[in-house]
This record gives C-alpha cells, sequence and structure tokens, in this order.
C-alpha cells in the first residue's frame, strides 16, 4: 500500500492499520474523467496518491464555480460528507489529470472511523482546511473585483506560462467567458499579462 503521502498512518492504531491494508483498494483514472456528479450519493472514498481532482458547484443560474482542488495526501469532504451521511453529493468531481490512488467503500470507511481516533482527527483537520478555503472563495466572490481576482489566480501558479484557455479560467472563477476575456485582455494593454493560443503568460 503506496499511502506515503498520508503521513497520519504513521500514527493509526495497529488494528486500524491491519484493517484498511486489507480493505482498500488500489485504482487508476484517467483524465477528465467524472467521479461523481453533484447530487449523487458517494459509495466509496478516493485516497488519492498521484495528480489532481476539481470539486465543482453547478446551477441553472450560474456557470460552474470550482469549490477547491483535491491533490495528493487528502481527502474530499463532499465525499467523505456524502458518504458517512448517505446524502447527495453538494458538488461534482472530475479528475484534472490522470489519477492514481485507492478506495475504500462506505462500510468499510465507517468501520476505519470507529477503530481510529487517529483517522476521526483526520477528517476533522480537512474539514477545518476546507472550511477556510470555502470561506476565503465567498469573500473573493463577493467583495473582490473580478480583475483583482484574475491577478491573484495567475500569481499562485508555478509557472510564468500557464496553460489554460479563457473558458477554463472563467469556469475556475465562477464567472463568463466573455467577461474573463475582455477583463484579459484589459490586462493585456496595461502590460500585466500577455494572450497566447490556450495560454496566459504573466508579465
Amino acid at each position: 500500500m503506496e499511502l506515503t503521502s498520508y503521513p497520519f498512518l504513521n500514527e493509526l492504531e495497529s488494528e486500524a492499520l491491519l484493517f484498511l491494508n486489507t480493505h482498500i483498494k488500489p485504482v487508476k483514472i484517467p483524465k477528465d474523467t467524472l467521479l461523481f456528479y453533484q447530487g449523487d450519493v458517494c459509495e466509496n472514498i478516493l485516497w488519492l496518491t498521484e495528480g489532481e481532482v476539481r470539486l465543482y458547484t453547478q446551477s441553472d443560474t450560474i456557470e460552474d464555480i470550482t469549490l477547491y482542488t483535491l491533490k495528493a495526501g487528502e481527502q474530499c469532504i463532499v465525499n467523505t460528507a456524502s458518504l458517512f451521511s448517505n446524502t447527495p453529493a453538494i458538488a461534482s468531481a472530475q479528475t484534472l489529470t490522470d489519477i492514481e490512488g485507492y478506495v475504500i467503500s462506505a462500510q468499510s470507511a465507517k468501520e476505519l472511523t470507529r477503530l481510529s481516533d487517529v483517522y476521526q482527527s483526520y477528517l476533522f483537520s480537512l474539514y477545518q482546511l476546507r472550511f477556510e478555503e470555502l470561506t476565503g472563495l465567498i469573500n473573493d466572490i463577493k467583495f473582490k473585483r473580478l480583475d483583482t481576482r484574475i491577478i491573484e489566480w495567475l500569481g499562485k501558479q508555478p509557472h510564468d506560462m500557464i496553460e489554460i484557455t479563457h473558458e477554463q479560467l472563467a469556469t475556475e472563477l465562477g464567472s463568463a467567458r466573455v467577461v474573463v476575456s475582455r477583463l484579459l485582455k484589459e490586462l493585456e494593454q496595461k502590460g500585466t499579462v500577455a494572450l497566447h493560443r490556450g495560454k496566459i503568460e504573466r508579465l
């Protein structure tokens, strides 16, 4: 079991670790796969060890909004909440890259929480982290100008040349493509960015 990206496992109780090793199953899933839809009731929890998964919400009145990106060593609180409460997921999940990891069934996940205080603590820490991120997202949408949010998002990326379309960026920020394209053009005129086909360059 290659779960080194989950350091809390080093503290997992021996009985819980044995149970986990017995009940977890490896998975490999290609890019652009929908793992579950908003409204589905999740039957498994994904333990992500490689790749990224986008969690997003959608409605009839607004564009898709990215809630957060799941990375290796994290579990999804939407996935987890739906599974443990047997209620519809409040968002959809789609792989941004090819991913690898493990899945554990609803029954096994519930048994693991019964066996392990360490795992319970890990889950609560995830909720704290995601609630802080979602609070920040709500504040950004409500109080920040979209051009400011574009600049901040671009500034968080690891490279100056960012492979993303205007439509994809609009989805990330919960806006319309036409609005994002107009603001990017204005930023280009100001010398903040340079626009290329399928790419945005920070200047």
